[in-house]
């Protein structure tokens, strides 16, 4: 059972609160058909099955010949008439007994036939094919429900369909798919500094990335942005957005207003309108993260800064929105690769570097290097880095230790588990 928490309370490990959080999520139940174009990077709602054999019939893997092995010669050469020629999507007629069906690939293997032989070993002359034998039966011939048996399941309830799985489906003949709706996300950004990007600045005023970096995220995961709203350092204004997001999504993300200042207020919304489980996490940057629910909808409060706002997107919303798509790997991945920094001064919380990964100058591996500035507030680092570095809790960092790093390319792509 999730507890309410305070800022008081000890800091939650990161898999104390990603363990709270992903408990209290259950997947999007709602599923609909796609046109096939349209099922990239979608979740398999139910499993798909093979209604026929791929290949349906037993075809040629070259071009060549099609002949019965019994009529090869185990020595020497056998010198066959060609009887037919056969391209692929023509029907073939059986093979005469005695004779030799010219064949290219894909085409069907004719009915009398077990064996296709290159073109390359033999020769052709006058209308008949000269064969050196022995020769393998079956060889170069693809046989009916080689790839894929009727029957069999082919794409399993929560699978992530890619290229891959598109072309799959296609081959069994389906021009639609089933899959969970998308999810739908609403974003609450707070701040009396913001403005809009094109605006003026006044004295003492911030552009609004929060919102883009978000937004941009969501889109990256295949998400559906239901609700959007920049609002002041206001309690009644930050219950009326929260309440107008819960009403509109699947899931909320908030960004500042988590923190313990007396202009901090969706940490207090979030209890006037629901309940309060987690507050402060023991990870850097990011430690003032929330997670709550308002109506029943999951809320994820980050951080104001940036930065922290980066990281704590895909360390905890990124895991939250995977299941609530009905995905079944959740964990980012992750790679080794020797350290080209040095970290003397541990430090209690895990901590994430914006950090860039490269194949090593000696060509043997990986080695990734740190952002010269790692300040929660520096979001040119995110754009620099093509990876998170994960020093973990109380650790150290001299050059050449083998650490594990979290690439862009799986944390921020719908593809990747």
């Amino acid at each position: 059972m999730m507890r309410s928490m305070t800022h008081r309370a000890p800091l939650l490990s990161e898999s104390q609160a990603l363990r709270c959080l992903l408990d209290g999520i259950a997947p999007v139940g709602e599923r609909e058909q796609v046109d096939l174009p349209n099922a990239l990077a979608r979740v398999v709602s139910e499993p798909v099955m093979a209604q026929s054999d791929v290949p349906a019939f037993d075809n040629s893997a070259m071009d060549g010949y099609a002949v019965a092995c019994g009529d090869i010669a185990a020595h020497g050469e056998t010198r066959l008439a060609i009887s037919q020629r056969i391209t692929a999507g023509r029907q073939p007629t059986p093979l005469v007994p005695g004779t030799a069906a010219r064949i290219f690939t894909g085409a069907p293997l004719p009915p009398g036939a077990d064996t296709v032989v290159m073109q390359e070993n033999c020769r052709e002359e006058r209308g008949h094919v000269v064969i050196q034998g022995p020769l393998a039966k079956g060889g170069h011939v693809r046989k009916a429900g080689e790839d894929i048996a009727a029957g069999r399941c082919v794409l399993e309830q929560g699978t992530v369909i890619r290229p891959q799985e598109m072309g799959l489906a296609a081959s069994l003949g389906r021009a639609t798919l089933p899959v969970y709706r998308r999810v739908r996300v609403s974003i609450v950004v707070t701040g009396n500094e913001l403005v809009a990007p094109g605006a003026p600045l006044a004295p003492g005023q911030l552009y609004n990335s929060n919102r883009y970096t978000l937004s941009g995220l969501l889109s990256a995961l295949g998400c559906e942005l239901s609700y959007s709203r920049c609002i002041p350092d206001d309690l009644d204004a930050t219950r009326d957005a929260l309440a107008r997001a819960a009403r509109a999504s699947d899931f909320i993300l908030t960004s500042g207003g988590v923190s313990v200042g007396e202009e901090d207020y969706v940490k207090r919304a979030i209890a006037d309108l629901g309940a309060l489980h987690v507050h402060h996490i023991a990870i850097k940057p990011g430690k003032p993260l929330t997670y709550g629910t308002i109506h029943g909808t999951p809320l994820l409060g980050l951080p104001g800064n940036p930065v922290s706002l980066f990281v704590t997107f895909v360390i905890f919303a990124r895991p939250a929105i995977l299941k609530l798509q009905g995905r079944t790997e959740l964990a980012p991945a992750r790679l080794w690769a020797r350290a080209t920094f040095e970290r003397r001064n541990p430090i209690k919380r895990r901590e994430y570097l914006r950090a860039r990964l490269q194949e090593a100058q000696d060509g043997h591996g990986h080695e990734v290097s740190i952002h010269s500035r790692q300040g929660s507030a520096v979001l040119s680092s995110t754009a620099w880095a093509n990876c998170l570095a994960v020093i973990p809790e109380h650790g150290t960092v001299a050059p050449g230790q083998a650490i594990a790093v979290m690439p862009f390319s799986s944390l921020l792509s719908p593809l990747s588990d």
